[in-house]
């Protein structure tokens, strides 16, 4: 799942970053009003995390105008405002959840994985392809029945083979949407990771679904490319 960080505050910012990645997400960071407001219009996120003070642009704001143009995306608050009012006014502004600074990781992870799971019904909770399912909520992923030891990394790239089954997807575009860096194409991240992931998916003998496209990327498929 992929997750919007918009925090001016540099250290804050990091600090959720590196803590939301390492339990498995997919995170973007915004340190202005502005520019978290353009990626929250631009790109499909499955949970905002938003400063309420912000320059450029309030989180107030952005939550006014995203739930104008209709978007659901849960969205939770951080603010140093912890006055009755302020909470009523961005929850009334269509927020679903707030944290008051300063907070502890464990909460809003909680408080995040609670919203991810409201909000887990309508964007695809359970992806499933042949005899591969994962669970995006509850962080599992299965073949046959049998669970998958994955990394985060690897999780990941299950998630997003899943999403683009039977499409030829490209490394660069692995490195864009998983990494969310533009590492140096020549590179071998991306292999690596994809190879230890296709020997856990075949571990046992089970069919190959991840195939090699040589030249051009990989493809999720019961059928070998042509």
């Amino acid at each position: 799942m992929r997750i919007l960080v918009v925090e001016d505050d540099k250290k804050v910012a990091s600090f959720l970053e590196r803590g939301l990645r390492e339990d498995g997400y997919s995170v973007d960071v915004a340190l202005d009003g502005v520019d978290g407001a353009m990626k929250a219009h631009v790109y499909d996120y499955d949970l905002l995390v938003l400063d309420v003070m912000l320059p450029g642009k309030s989180g107030f704001e952005i939550v006014h105008d995203l739930r104008k143009e209709g978007s659901q995306v849960p969205i939770l608050l951080l603010t140093a405002r912890d006055t009755t009012e302020d909470v009523v006014r961005g929850l009334n502004l269509g927020a679903d959840d707030y944290l008051t600074k300063p907070f502890s990781f464990e909460e809003l992870l909680a408080r995040a994985r609670a919203l991810l799971r409201r909000g887990g019904a309508s964007r695809g909770e359970l992806l499933a392809y042949d005899d591969v399912e994962l669970d995006r909520i509850r962080h599992v992923a299965s073949r046959r029945g049998d669970r998958l030891d994955l990394t985060p990394k690897e999780f990941q790239l299950l998630e997003y083979f899943l999403l683009h089954a039977e499409e030829v997807v490209r490394r660069t575009e692995l490195l864009e949407k998983v990494w969310d860096l533009h590492f140096d194409p020549m590179s071998n991240v991306v292999d690596v990771h994809v190879g230890n992931l296709r020997r856990k998916l075949q571990k046992g003998g089970r069919p190959a679904l991840l195939h090699t496209i040589r030249g051009v990327g990989y493809v999720f498929q019961r059928e070998p490319p042509a």
